[in-house]
């Protein structure tokens, strides 16, 4: 596979945070005569391209919208893949992600994953919590509406009265505590909408949609992307003249 083309924006107009809707993997793999297994493994191949690239290009936070719990109405034995293959990604990978100081961490109930996933995942969070040249956040188990529950139920157990219930309160029970908030979302395979992801995280996000099945998605399509997130006017509820 060829290097991709230089960015032509500086690196100051990039994302600190992309966040990515993996979707079309299926849909793939039936274009093509496979089967959906296939569409996943290579939406695994495409996955890890992007991280390498957003490594790359400097981007310090990335979150993956890996599965959601409305994914679980899935078929059992394409769930029991994903899994699978989640495993198999983490052992191939970790040592890379040592080596470039990466951090693995998860957004979601981990507990209600398979033995097997939470396994794997637990080992690589505590081998790489010290990394700290990138954060790789995976959406497991996650629903954005849940995690707003969470965060609430979170302040009040903790005795928090109403009149401290702030932004900053709210924030710090999220799974994204400490990170910042997504300056971008994409979303592949021609979908237009969030799907309940990172759904108080997203308020002033920049909302990118492509008709690109995620398996096709390259760094050079991440490019495109990134490109046209330069280009806006990021107002977050400003007038121009606020602006300037």
């Amino acid at each position: 596979m060829s290097e991709p083309s230089p960015l032509p924006i500086p690196a100051a107009s990039l994302p600190a945070h992309i966040a990515i809707i993996m979707d079309g993997n299926g849909r793939w793999a039936q274009e093509r005569g496979l089967s959906r297994s296939e569409g996943h493994k290579a939406g695994v191949r495409a996955a890890k391209a992007i991280v390498t690239e957003c490594r790359t290009l400097g981007i310090r936070h990335l979150t993956l919208y890996t599965f959601s719990q409305e994914n679980w109405g899935r078929p059992k034995d394409e769930v029991s893949l994903l899994f699978q293959l989640l495993v198999s990604f983490l052992g191939e990978e970790l040592p890379s992600m040592e080596r470039n100081g990466i951090s693995l961490r998860v957004f979601g109930e981990l507990d209600g994953l398979p033995l097997p996933a939470r396994t794997a995942l637990r080992h690589a969070m505590n081998r790489t919590a010290k990394c700290s040249d990138m954060i790789v956040n995976l959406a497991l188990n996650y629903s954005g509406r849940e995690e707003i529950l969470r965060a609430a139920r979170l302040l009040m157990q903790q005795g928090v009265k109403p009149e401290a219930v702030t932004e900053e309160a709210f924030r710090s029970c999220l799974y994204s505590a400490g990170q910042p908030d997504p300056d971008l979302i994409i979303r592949t395979s021609g979908e237009q909408r969030i799907s309940n992801y990172l759904t108080f995280q997203s308020a002033y996000s920049e909302l990118y949609f492509t008709s690109t099945y995620w398996p096709d998605f390259t760094p050079e399509a991440l490019h495109r992307a990134l490109v046209e997130y330069a280009g806006r006017n990021r107002r977050f509820g400003l007038t121009q003249e606020q602006i300037q």
